[in-house]
C-alpha cells in the first residue's frame, strides 16, 4: 500500500523542479516614442507632468458632469450589445490563456479495469480474470527551454490586449453617446429656430397679403413671400424628422428603453472642463490602444523564445504506479504493486527549414508589432493635437458667430423698416431673413462641433476610469 503514495510523489517532484525552465526570449525594451515630448497644441510649449495622471484617470461622470447624460452613459454601459460582444470576446482570449497555461503541468489520471473471459484452447475452456487500477502522467514535457512558458506569456499578453481593448470600446461608446447626446439638443434649437422662423414668415405674409389689397404690394411680393413660408415649413419638417431619428440613435447606443429626455437645447449646455494644458505626450502611454499594441509587442518577443526553444531537445515524460492482480480480493496486496516510468527525447536534426522559418516569422511579427506601436502612438499624438488646436480656435469662431448674429438681426430689424416705409425692396428684406436664419444655424452647428471636439480629446486622452457600475454583465 505504499508503493503508489511514494512513487507519485518522486514524479511530482521532479515535475516541480523542471518546470521553470530558461527563457530565450529576447528582452523586452519599450520602443522609444516617435513623436516630440510635448504636444503643439500646449499653451507654453512645457509639459506639466503634474496633471498627467489625473487626467489620463479622470472617470467620465468628473467630464461629463450633466445629469440626463449621465444616466444615459450609464445605460449604456450596462446594456449596448457591441460592448457585450467585446466583454465576451475578451473571456475566449482568457480561456486560450487558461489552456496555454495548463500545458506547463502534468495531467494526472488514474484509472482501474476489469476483466473476465473464456477462452477456449487445447479442447478445453478457460476462465481467467484481471484487476488493475493505477494512476500516472503521461507525456509531460519538461520545459527546460521555457518553450510552453514562452506560448503562455503570449497568450497572456494577447489576453491582456483584448481587455484593452474592451477599455477601448468603453471609452468610445461613452464618447458616443455624449456626441449622440450634444446632437440631439442640437437638432432641437435647430427645430426651435425653425419654429421661430415659420412663425414670423406667417406673420409677414399675413402682412404681405393685407398691403397686397390696399395696393401697397404687388401680386409678386405676395408670391415670393409664400414662397419663403413653405420653405420655412419645409424646414421645420426636415427639423422634426432629425429629432426623431436622434433619439432613435440615442436609444440604440443605450441598448435600453431612454428614460423621459427634458427639453432642453444645445445653448442650455455648458461647455465641459478645460483641464488640459501644458501636456507632455507621456501621457499617451495611458491610452488603451497604445497599451494593447504594447501587450501585442511582449507578446511577439515572447513568440521568438517559443521559436528559439523548438531548437533544442524536448524531454518528455511517461509513469504510473498501481495494483495489479488476477483476483479483486488480492488487488491491493504488497505484492501486486506495478510502476512503469518511461522518459522520453526529441531532437530535431532535419526539418528542411521549418524551425528557420519559424524563427523568421516570429522576428518579422515582432517587427511588425513595433511599427504598429509606434504608429498608435502617433496617431493618438495627431488626435490629440488636432483637438488642442481645434479647441482654441472654436472660441474664436464662436466668437465670431456670436457678433455676426447681432449684426444679422440689426440688419433684418432696418431692413423690416425699411420695408414698411416703402424706402426699400422686399428682396432687400428677403436678403436680410436668410442672413439671420443662416447665422443662428451656423452658431448651433458651430457649438456642437465646439462641445463635440471637447467630447473627442477626452477620447484622445484616454480618459475613462472605470468606476463601480460601469462593468458589463458579460464581464462580471
Amino acid at each position: 500500500m505504499k508503493l503508489l503514495p511514494k512513487t507519485m510523489a518522486g514524479v511530482s517532484l521532479v515535475a516541480c523542479a523542471l518546470v521553470a525552465g530558461c527563457s530565450l526570449a529576447p528582452r523586452y525594451q519599450r520602443p522609444e516614442m516617435p513623436v516630440p515630448s510635448v504636444f503643439s497644441g500646449s499653451e507654453n510649449g512645457a509639459a506639466n507632468t503634474q496633471n498627467v495622471q489625473n487626467i489620463a484617470q479622470l472617470p467620465w461622470r468628473s467630464y461629463f458632469n450633466d445629469p440626463v447624460l449621465q444616466q444615459l452613459i450609464s445605460m449604456a454601459l450596462a446594456n449596448n450589445r457591441d460592448l457585450r460582444q467585446t466583454a465576451i470576446s475578451v473571456k475566449s482570449y482568457q480561456a486560450q490563456y487558461r489552456i496555454a497555461r495548463s500545458a506547463q503541468w502534468p495531467t494526472v489520471a488514474a484509472g482501474g479495469a476489469g476483466t473476465k473471459q473464456r477462452a477456449y484452447s487445447g479442447g478445453q475452456y478457460a476462465d481467467s480474470e484481471g484487476y488493475s487500477v493505477s494512476v500516472g502522467v503521461t507525456a509531460f514535457e519538461l520545459d527546460f527551454f521555457n518553450r510552453l512558458g514562452d506560448q503562455k506569456k503570449d497568450a497572456w499578453q494577447q489576453y491582456m490586449a483584448m481587455a484593452e481593448n474592451e477599455r477601448s470600446v468603453r471609452i468610445s461608446l461613452v464618447a458616443e453617446v455624449a456626441r449622440a447626446y450634444l446632437t440631439l439638443l442640437a437638432d432641437r434649437e435647430q427645430l426651435m429656430i425653425s419654429r421661430d422662423t415659420l412663425a414670423q414668415e406667417d406673420k409677414f405674409t399675413a402682412l404681405t397679403e393685407l398691403r397686397e389689397r390696399e395696393g401697397i404690394d404687388s401680386r409678386l411680393v405676395l408670391v415670393q413671400s409664400r414662397t419663403v413660408r413653405e420653405t420655412a415649413r419645409a424646414n421645420l419638417a426636415a427639423a422634426e424628422r432629425m429629432v426623431a431619428q436622434d433619439i432613435n440613435a440615442l436609444a440604440l447606443l443605450v441598448g435600453a428603453p431612454l428614460p423621459p429626455l427634458p427639453e432642453s437645447l444645445l445653448k442650455d449646455h455648458g461647455l465641459f472642463p478645460d483641464e488640459t494644458p501644458d501636456l507632455s505626450s507621456e501621457i499617451l502611454l495611458n491610452r488603451p490602444d497604445i497599451v494593447a499594441a504594447e501587450h501585442q509587442l511582449r507578446g511577439a518577443y515572447a513568440s521568438i523564445g517559443a521559436a528559439r526553444a523548438a531548437f533544442f531537445p524536448s524531454i518528455s515524460l511517461t509513469a504510473n504506479a498501481g495494483y495489479t492482480s488476477n483476483e479483486l480480493s488480492g488487488l491491493f496486496n504488497n505484492n501486486s504493486g506495478v510502476w512503469m516510468f518511461s522518459p522520453s527525447i526529441n531532437l530535431p536534426i532535419f526539418t528542411a527549414g521549418y524551425l528557420s522559418a519559424q524563427l523568421d516569422v516570429a522576428k518579422l511579427r515582432r517587427d511588425s508589432m513595433v511599427a504598429a506601436y509606434e504608429k498608435a502612438i502617433q496617431s493618438a499624438f495627431r488626435e490629440v493635437n488636432d483637438a488642442l488646436v481645434a479647441r482654441d480656435s472654436y472660441r474664436l469662431q464662436a466668437d465670431a458667430q456670436n457678433k455676426i448674429i447681432e449684426a444679422a438681426r440689426q440688419y433684418y430689424q432696418l431692413a423690416m423698416e425699411r420695408y414698411q416705409q416703402g424706402l426699400d425692396n422686399y428682396l432687400t428684406l428677403l436678403d436680410a431673413q436668410r442672413t439671420l436664419f443662416s447665422a443662428r444655424q451656423n452658431l448651433v452647428s458651430l457649438r456642437l462641433a465646439q462641445m463635440g471636439n471637447q467630447v473627442n480629446l477626452y477620447k484622445a486622452l484616454g480618459g475613462g476610469l472605470i468606476e463601480e457600475g460601469d462593468i458589463t454583465p458579460a464581464s462580471k
